[in-house]
């Protein structure tokens, strides 16, 4: 008898990681988000650049500097770090909620992944759907302004740890909701309301003391922010606070949506 060959083999895991499964899941999640490129992300670059076309045309010339640039180039990385966290957070939660309400949510439970290799694959797709639509908005608004990053260290920890973060709270929220009623109802009253009043379209300065100290509490502000530094060398913030206070949610957010996927949170009866 001829002896079959032992093609597929499982692989091993190695410092106790499932890299195969990892990766394939990520594949599997960042090919959902591409095949349908037109929606996630063309359709959030557009909307930037409505954004700026229509405040260009409304402001004309008239509007003051502000932090040392124009009113435009102030804006432009704004409205790309709102879609960044606007985007991330989409990602992620409604992976999560699809797979509730579709029912396929069993495959992911039932795949040889542990909780952290879960979290983390998703999570990470949201970042590369965040990353692709800011190098897509830069290259456009770069045609239509003048705009350029200036620090790219700056650039991509900022764009990393902000779409980490709205990664991470959007695998809670899709582990939380339970239709899309309900996640619509957190994007619409608390991710699109604080990612627009968080600096997007002013400086902090511009607001009452109260108003400002509270500012400096909001995670929003901060990713914003910094972003902005990365094209403009300047900020209403601290680039140190900034990326302590950073660091330690995305570690926060992550570590949450681990610990509810690991004890099935709204997935296992």
């Amino acid at each position: 008898m001829v002896e079959r060959e032992n093609k597929y083999q499982i692989g091993q895991r190695r410092f106790g990681i499932n890299w195969v499964g990892a990766y394939t899941l990520y594949l599997k999640e960042t090919l959902r988000f591409i095949t349908v490129f037109g929606q996630t992300i063309v359709g959030p670059v557009v909307t930037s650049i409505l954004f700026l076309s229509v405040i260009s045309l409304a402001i004309g010339e008239d509007r003051p500097n502000v932090l040392g640039v124009s009113f435009i180039e102030f804006l432009a990385p704004g409205l790309i770090a709102m879609q960044i966290i606007q985007q991330a957070f989409s990602h992620s939660s409604s992976s999560l909620l699809m797979g509730k309400m579709m029912g396929t949510i069993v495959d992911l439970i039932g795949a040889p992944l542990s909780a952290a290799e879960v979290t983390l694959a998703v999570i990470l797709a949201s970042v590369t759907r965040a990353i692709m639509i800011s190098i897509i908005s830069i290259i456009i608004f770069s045609i239509m302004i003048e705009i350029e990053i200036k620090n790219y260290l700056i650039f991509f920890i900022y764009l990393f740890l902000s779409s980490f973060i709205m990664g991470a709270a959007g695998f809670i929220v899709g582990l939380f909701c339970e239709k899309f009623d309900h996640m619509a109802t957190v994007t619409n009253f608390i991710i699109v309301p604080l990612s627009f009043l968080s600096g997007t379209f002013y400086s902090i300065d511009r607001l009452p003391n109260i108003l400002n100290t509270l500012s400096q509490y909001n995670p929003f502000f901060h990713m914003i922010d910094g972003f902005r530094y990365s094209f403009i060398n300047n900020m209403d913030g601290s680039i140190k606070l900034g990326l302590i206070y950073l660091v330690i949610l995305s570690i926060t957010t992550w570590f949450i949506a681990y610990k509810l996927y690991k004890e099935g949170y709204k997935i296992k009866s």
